[in-house]
């Protein structure tokens, strides 16, 4: 067994020793040393041996054993060395060309539109709020003064789940869920994504609004209309005109449409504004008492506003985009403006 574990060694050293790839050596190993391996095979035949013989031969056994491992790892290293050396120069790597960069993402422009509109309205003391966009027909419509047969409803194209299960059509849920849990005063904005059945190039499936109301003691129209006012001034820029006429809302008394002037031809009339100087952006009013009413506050000793208005038209406006379907298309080449 002497001669045969070291003819076994020298023959493995040897081709160890001529092996020039790493695909070779691993063979070698597993040739050698695997669980089939001829160095197993002797290892298994040490339990013919007699107990006198059996631990200096295993010892040998050993010996070989480590010795051969060694000798792989240092060729193997060698090896794979050898063969980094050879693909650098055949690469010939330029360590001073610039680095490649992975391209960096952006925010959505409708997440810059509501994180820069939270924004201002937080530093004139409101809080963000938010609701289900699965909503309960009660507080879409109904604690707002849309009764079931209200002829107001039909303008709000509903995608209904049953009769009384609906995707909201506006965040003015949010108001009545707020308010049921909180005492006057309350000050909120409810960004949030809204459903109704619509769909061109100017309206979606689809879309962002923000509410926001204000409640407490000796609020007025003119809070309203100061706050707006304040808000344009600092999403549109300074000097920006803002007019407000009479209109219709369930849940608001008096209400009022919402006017900028023009952002594309600063009032002077064009046809983004068919001539007229002004823009509609949103929809405002003095909350109707019914609205109180229903969350169970006093209408006689509290009053306040609410407004909401439609993300995906206050960025078409701040950034001129011309078709609303762009917001939806993920098409990089459009969001990457918005670095």
């Amino acid at each position: 067994m002497n001669e045969t574990l070291d003819q076994l060694m020298q023959s493995a050293l040897a081709e160890i020793a001529g092996a020039a790839s790493e695909d070779t050596l691993q063979e070698l190993r597993v040739r050698y040393l695997g669980k089939k391996g001829e160095l197993t095979a002797v290892m298994k035949g040490l339990g013919s041996l007699s107990p006198e013989e059996r631990p200096r031969m295993g010892q040998m056994v050993n010996t070989v054993k480590d010795r051969l491992e060694t000798t792989l790892e240092e060729t193997l290293q060698r090896v794979r060395a050898a063969a980094k050396k050879e693909r650098l120069e055949r690469e010939r790597l330029d360590v001073t060309l610039p680095g490649r960069t992975s391209p960096l993402g952006t925010k959505h422009p409708i997440s810059l539109v509501i994180e820069e509109i939270s924004d201002i309205f937080a530093g004139l003391g409101f809080q963000v709020a938010e609701g289900p966009e699965v909503e309960l027909d009660f507080y879409n419509f109904e604690a707002l003064n849309f009764p079931k047969d209200h002829p107001a409803r039909d303008m709000q194209d509903t995608f209904f789940v049953d009769d009384d299960i609906l995707l909201r059509t506006h965040t003015s849920p949010v108001q009545v869920r707020t308010m049921l849990k909180h005492a006057p005063p309350v000050r909120i904005i409810s960004p949030g994504t809204v459903y109704r059945c619509d769909s061109d190039a100017t309206h979606s499936p689809m879309f962002h609004q923000i509410e926001g109301f204000m409640v407490d003691k000796g609020v007025t129209f003119g809070d309203l209309k100061g706050i707006l006012t304040n808000f344009v001034n600092q999403f549109f820029g300074a000097g920006t005109g803002v007019r407000l006429r009479p209109s219709f809302f369930p849940f608001t008394e008096p209400s009022a449409e919402v006017d900028i002037a023009c952002v594309m031809c600063k009032g002077q009339g064009c046809r983004v504004c068919k001539q007229s100087g002004w823009l509609e952006i949103l929809g405002a009013g003095m909350i109707d008492p019914e609205v109180y009413r229903h969350v169970g506050y006093d209408p006689e000793s509290i009053s306040g506003f609410a407004f909401g208005m439609g993300i995906e038209r206050v960025a078409m406006l701040k950034y001129g985009i011309g078709d609303l379907r762009m917001f939806f298309d993920n098409d990089v080449r459009f969001l990457q403006q918005f670095r």
